[in-house]
């Protein structure tokens, strides 16, 4: 425990101290967010420099290597496809500024990299984990899913970091509740090693520590109102540190419970478009995601975020009591 907060604080000074300095390099090449024009009451936040997420990103480059022992691969791999997923988000948030409008890469694009790196770690883990061993939240028993698992982790991996790409729209918002889902997926992971031996469990842990403590960093800096965002690039690095983390942790499930912030911003999407169309224009929302819907209703930023965190802290305690009781 006192490493682990020795690596929280390290990457906390480093993305602290970092961040202003990003920001100003970011003013200087002029790296501002396009906001829609749909989305209005958004508008006064138009040029806040964007692909902050390099902020928390980078004290997990810079530490990782000095802190954990690469003695098995699990961590590695779980670095690599997060700084990976960053890039493909980098690429997205830079040609929205080539561009100076808010289309970076086509769907297709997005698809085709985010999905060979989530076929690259499937493939990884069943070679690594060929039972495919998963645990199902409540119960405290294991499923032993063999080559099964791959698609499932397939489509964890897409849907995760994608889900946590649509919960970043407001400021403070997806920085907060991914920092609050790590810390509660530490704890549940402590209580679950015992039944399913986690592998580089300390390793795991560390990486969590090092990501929270660079969250903490960069959330100094976009609360609201944001000095900076952290675009596509943080949020498909959180994406998939969340998805990874939880898969190599044998937790893949409690994603859905855990981070029920995060299916319900893609369930509300899935609902409006699908209902849209449907109706040939209706909607069901005012806006979507829905963290958009309750700013239609007159919801402070802040009070959106506090709502999305008591739901995760409730989730969570919701999975660590059995293990308590």
């Amino acid at each position: 425990m006192q490493m682990l907060i020795i690596y929280l604080l390290a990457a906390f000074a480093i993305s602290a101290v970092a961040a202003p300095f990003i920001i100003k390099f970011l003013r200087k090449l002029k790296a501002g967010q396009e906001i829609l024009k749909y989305v209005d009451f958004h508008q006064q936040k138009s040029g806040t420099p964007t692909m902050g997420g390099f902020i928390f990103i980078l004290p997990l480059i810079i530490l990782s290597p000095i802190f954990l022992r690469w003695s098995t691969p699990f961590a590695l791999v779980t670095v690599i496809s997060a700084v990976g997923f960053a890039l493909v988000g980098f690429l997205d948030d830079f040609i929205k500024i080539r561009r100076k409008d808010n289309q970076g890469l086509r769907a297709y694009q997005k698809i085709i990299g985010q999905g060979g790196i989530a076929l690259l770690v499937a493939i990884f883990y069943v070679m690594i984990n060929p039972e495919g061993r998963i645990l199902i939240p409540f119960f405290n028993v294991t499923w032993d899913m063999g080559f099964w698992i791959a698609p499932l982790i397939f489509i964890i991996i897409i849907a995760t970091t994608n889900s946590v790409n649509l919960t970043d729209g407001i400021d403070g918002l997806a920085g907060t509740v991914t920092l609050i889902f790590l810390v509660l997926l530490g704890v549940i992971i402590h209580f679950t090693d015992g039944i399913v031996n986690v592998p580089e469990l300390t390793q795991t842990l560390s990486i969590i520590a090092l990501v929270v403590g660079g969250l903490m960093g960069f959330l100094l800096f976009n609360t609201n109102r944001a000095s900076i965002f952290m675009g596509d690039t943080g949020s498909l690095f959180l994406g998939s540190i969340v998805a990874t983390l939880s898969i190599f942790s044998f937790l893949g499930f409690f994603i859905l419970i855990l981070g029920v912030m995060y299916v319900f911003s893609s369930l509300t999407v899935i609902i409006q478009v699908a209902y849209f169309k449907k109706t040939g224009g209706k909607r069901v929302f005012l806006m979507t995601p829905f963290h958009h819907h309750l700013e239609k209703k007159g919801w402070a930023e802040a009070r959106i975020v506090f709502t999305y965190v008591i739901i995760t802290l409730v989730a969570g305690a919701c999975l660590v009591l059995p293990f308590v009781v």
